[in-house]
């Protein structure tokens, strides 16, 4: 075959070219095999997307952005590809009912849930806990704190998501510092792509995969545009949204013969929407006073911005200079403006920021250098933003994880099993360790 035309067989197929593939193909051509990734972007990283884009001063991060704590895969690959990363800044800040606070024990009555979460002897939904043990009007306020909590950071559905996950969750929390990465997430994604190109392995971009045809140690692959990969095992880490896709989607993908049993776990799972706002302005007006708004609230030093707004999250750059602010709104919040344009969420975060700085929104129009919004839930290749668990999740993850016939493995930061599921370190570990999977399985016969 022509080096310059698209390879058609590899020992191994990989579906997905985000973290999780990526990780995977770098292990399996470490090992020596010959590997073949079919990605449906025109670019690697999935749901790592960071924007280098001339309106803005700096790369701003579309998708991930924080390495939430001292994360040991994540930090080894950064350090190994000589990337830099640096510890977060900044104060937190609170807007509640026009009033502003620094207090970061946001959630009133919190050690008190914490008890009650060490009682619990069965799994429920959020909103079960809550309504069972904190039904009382008295705790109106943090009931809703607490579903905001879990709406905002877990992008989870409260009628859905386990208690039990969420209280491994927050009584596995340390005191350990976050970071960023100065340029851009995509650097680990693009220091994984070259090295499995180096070894050989080939990445395919636009090209989505529509039905994996297979039996016992033989795979093919069929793209939108019919044409065939084959291998002898297959790797499928797609994110959640795509398994989740109906049959006439687009993007949906779809097994011969069927796999009804993970057909069935994969609608178990939760999957959060998430919309993120990226607004650089031409100066922090939130640092100093400006005599164009004499009245402005400032917030010095802001790391994070938590309110009830209708955006209710937002944080900045520091300890970068950058005078960016990015808006986040998860969860069922998020969901409802999945049909908005660009334009309605500009302004409905305009209205937000107006309304937490007590500034008009004409001097915030005219402090905008640039502006992005990405709508996770209506990206056709992820149709959401990152995973929860529910109650159904232990089991389901189970179904959905295991190899069929030593020829089909799964793998994607959804059926990593541990607290940080939802982030880049979970989709790393899940592709390592399905590697592994794959290497260990006996030598496969080379004739077909």
């Amino acid at each position: 075959m022509n080096k310059n035309e698209p390879p058609t067989e590899a020992d191994i197929l990989i579906v997905g070219a985000g973290a999780s593939g990526l990780m995977a193909g770098r292990e399996l051509v470490r090992a020596g095999k010959t590997v073949l990734i079919l990605e449906a972007r025109d670019r690697t990283g999935g749901r790592i997307h960071t924007l280098r884009d001339a309106r803005f001063s700096a790369p701003v991060e579309a998708g991930a952005e924080f390495v939430h704590g001292n994360l040991p895969l994540t930090l080894e690959l950064l350090g190994d590809a000589g990337i830099a990363y640096e510890e977060m800044e900044g104060q937190t800040w609170q807007v509640r009912n026009g009033q502003v606070s620094q207090d970061e024990n946001f959630i009133q009555g919190w050690s008190e849930l914490i008890a009650q979460l060490k009682e619990l002897e069965h799994d429920m939904s959020i909103a079960a806990f809550l309504e069972k043990y904190f039904g009382e009007q008295k705790y109106d306020a943090l009931r809703e704190s607490v579903r905001k909590y879990v709406e905002g950071y877990d992008a989870a559905d409260t009628q859905r998501a386990s208690t039990f996950a969420l209280r491994e969750e927050w009584m596995g929390e340390e005191e350990s510092p976050q970071y960023r990465i100065p340029g851009g997430y995509s650097q680990l994604t693009d220091a994984l792509s070259r090295e499995i190109e180096e070894k050989g392995g080939r990445i395919l971009l636009s090209t989505v995969v529509r039905e994996i045809r297979w039996r016992k140690n033989e795979v093919e692959f069929i793209s939108d545009q019919g044409h065939s990969f084959r291998g002898r095992q297959a790797l499928i880490t797609i994110p959640l949204g795509v398994w989740q896709s109906p049959v006439e989607s687009p993007v949906h993908l779809r097994f011969t013969p069927p796999l009804p049993e993970k057909a069935i776990a994969v609608r178990e799972l939760g999957f959060g929407p998430v919309i993120k706002i990226l607004l650089e302005f031409r100066e922090a007006f939130w640092e100093s006073p400006n005599p164009a708004v004499p009245g402005a609230r400032l917030m010095p030093r802001l790391g994070f911005l938590f309110s009830d707004a209708p955006i209710p999250t937002w944080w900045s750059q520091l300890p970068q200079q950058t005078p960016l602010l990015t808006g986040w709104l998860g969860g069922p919040q998020a969901a409802q403006l999945q049909f908005s344009n660009e334009a309605d969420i500009l302004h409905q975060a305009f209205k937000s920021l107006a309304a937490l700085f007590g500034v008009p929104l004409s001097f915030l129009q005219d402090q905008l250098h640039a502006s992005q919004v990405m709508n996770w839930l209506n990206d056709p290749f992820s149709g959401g933003a990152y995973a929860y668990a529910t109650v159904q999740t232990p089991e389901a993850r189970k179904v959905l994880g295991k190899a069929v016939e030593n020829t089909l493995f799964f793998a994607g930061e959804a059926l990593y099993e541990g607290i940080e599921l939802g982030t880049v370190e979970a989709a790393l570990v899940s592709g390592q360790n399905t590697a592994q999977k794959v290497l260990e399985q006996p030598a496969l016969s080379q004739g077909r």
